[in-house]
C-alpha cells in the first residue's frame, strides 16, 4: 500500500468514527419538524418521497395541498388508495388565478382546519404541509396560529412544511431545514413541465 493508499485509509477511518460517534450520541426519540425551502425545483417531490418511506412502514399520514392541489399530481394518484394516507386539498388551486382574496382566505382556513385536526391526531406519523410558506406569506394564516399548531402536535408526529421563502419564525423551530438551490431549470429555457418527471 502506497502513502497515498495509507492517507486515503487513515481519512475513511477518522471519518467512519466521526460518524459512528455521533450515532452513539443521537438518544433522543421524537417527532421532527422538516422546512423543505428555497427557489430549486423539488420540495414537494420530496416531501411525497417521505410520505412514500412512511406509507412503507405502514404509518397514517395526512398531506394538506395549499396550492399546488387542484394540478395532476402522480404521487397522489399513485398512492391516494392507501387506507393509511389522507390527502386535504385547498379548493382555489393557485391564488394568483383568482384574484378574489376573500375566496382564498375563505379555502385556506377551510382546508387549514383540516391541517389542525391532522396535527392533533396521535394515530397520524406524518403531516405535510405544502406550500404552507405561500399561505403565511399572502397573509391567509397568521404565523403563531401555524405555530402553535405544530408546537402543540403529538410528541411521536413529525411535520413537513414545503414552499419558497419559509418564514423565519418556522425556519427557527425547525429540526431539518434544507434549501433546495435553483442552479438551472428547464422551464427558464422554454421547455414545458413534463408529466412523471415535474409532475
Amino acid at each position: 500500500m502506497n502513502d497515498r493508499d495509507t492517507r486515503h485509509k487513515q481519512s475513511m477511518q477518522k471519518l467512519k468514527a466521526r460518524v459512528d460517534e455521533k450515532v452513539a450520541s443521537a438518544t433522543e426519540q421524537r417527532g421532527l419538524l422538516l422546512v423543505f425551502t428555497g427557489n430549486g425545483k423539488g420540495k414537494t417531490t420530496a416531501a411525497w418521497g417521505t410520505v412514500t418511506r412512511a406509507l412503507g412502514y405502514g404509518y397514517k399520514v395526512g398531506v394538506v395541498q395549499f396550492i399546488k392541489g387542484l394540478w395532476e399530481c402522480g404521487e397522489r394518484e399513485r398512492l391516494v388508495e392507501d387506507p393509511n394516507l389522507e390527502v386535504s386539498i385547498m379548493a382555489t388551486g393557485f391564488t394568483w388565478d383568482t384574484q378574489n382574496r376573500e375566496a382564498d382566505t375563505a379555502a385556506c382556513r377551510q382546508v387549514w382546519a383540516e391541517a389542525e385536526r391532522m396535527l392533533a391526531d396521535p394515530s397520524v406519523y406524518l403531516v405535510v404541509l405544502d406550500e404552507l410558506t405561500y399561505m403565511l406569506k399572502f397573509g391567509y394564516l397568521d404565523i403563531e396560529t401555524v405555530k402553535r399548531a405544530i408546537a402543540h402536535r403529538p410528541p411521536e408526529q413529525s411535520v413537513i412544511v414545503t414552499g419558497r421563502n419559509a418564514h423565519r419564525e418556522l425556519v427557527a423551530m425547525a429540526d431539518t431545514v434544507t434549501e433546495m438551490q435553483e442552479v438551472r431549470h428547464a422551464f427558464n429555457a422554454g421547455v414545458q413541465a413534463r408529466r412523471g418527471i415535474d409532475y
